[in-house]
């Protein structure tokens, strides 16, 4: 959509439907991505069956030259056939494609990365799917609330400088982000140990597990909260860290468990500039 469009001049938009789509790329978010690329990134189509080929490992029809309607119909089809994992990944080779040109002095993406990137997440947003489009990446999203408190998790801890535990949370998130399939027990053991370095560093206590510093310091979190976050630790240990044969987590519950941790990350993150 023109980002001069009646709708958005005007303010005008349907509410985002909740996430229903993670593993596929439904038939007209493939034509979207096309378009979009055509549209914000102004990539003609050889341009575009040149970035797709790659991505596919496919050989470009040598008997197509014509721009409409061959080159075109043939783009469409590979991207219409192509498993729904491939898709993404060439969503992330466009964005690359288009980093020629002047980059913005903060963001240091391009004006096409720029529109392409946030015409992709609307879209996908739109059709419900639980992915993003971030700094060139498709990485997982979550609802309005999720993503609030991830990323302001992300940004308390960069602004306090504790890389450890900023580390962790991004491996969490990336985690959750592979594909075709997440890594839930890797998401859930890395979101718990951000929360742990965090909670580490409130009681200036380095070495216990998250499960010991809670029984050491009563002050570290209000009861019965404190409870709740020791069954969080022990389900962590058990699902994720130890391992169970054949009982991987699912996204869900992964995603529930990063969304805690990051939560109560924030939360120690005031109390200790409150204590300060």
């Amino acid at each position: 959509m023109p980002n001069d469009s009646f709708s958005r001049r005007h303010g005008f938009h349907d509410d985002n439907p909740p996430i229903t789509v993670w593993d596929d790329a439904p038939e007209d978010f493939r034509h979207a991505v096309l378009m979009i690329a055509k549209d914000e990134g102004d990539l003609e189509p050889h341009d575009l069956r040149e970035i797709v080929c790659k991505v596919l490992r496919k050989r470009p029809d040598p008997n197509n030259w014509t721009p409409y309607p061959n080159v075109w119909g043939e783009v469409e089809y590979l991207v219409e056939k192509c498993s729904w994992y491939r898709v993404y990944d060439i969503v992330e080779a466009i964005y690359r494609d288009l980093s020629s040109g002047v980059s913005h002095a903060v963001t240091g993406k391009t004006r096409k990365q720029i529109a392409f990137e946030s015409e992709i997440s609307q879209v996908m947003a739109e059709f419900g799917i639980g992915w993003k489009l971030e700094d060139g990446l498709v990485v997982a999203r979550g609802e309005d609330s999720y993503e609030l408190y991830l990323k302001q998790a992300e940004e308390n801890l960069e602004q306090v400088k504790k890389p450890t535990a900023l580390t962790e949370l991004k491996e969490a998130i990336r985690d959750l982000s592979r594909r075709p399939s997440p890594d839930t027990s890797g998401a859930i053991q890395h979101g718990m140990a951000a929360l742990e370095c965090v909670a580490r560093d409130w009681a200036d206590d380095p070495k216990p597990t998250l499960g010991e510093l809670i029984k050491k310091h009563s002050d570290l979190f209000p009861r019965p909260v404190d409870e709740s976050v020791a069954k969080l630790w022990g389900y962590a240990s058990n699902e994720a860290r130890h391992g169970k044969e054949g009982n991987n987590p699912t996204r869900e519950e992964a995603m529930l468990v990063v969304g805690i941790s990051a939560t109560i990350v924030n939360y120690l993150l005031h109390k200790t500039r409150a204590r300060e």
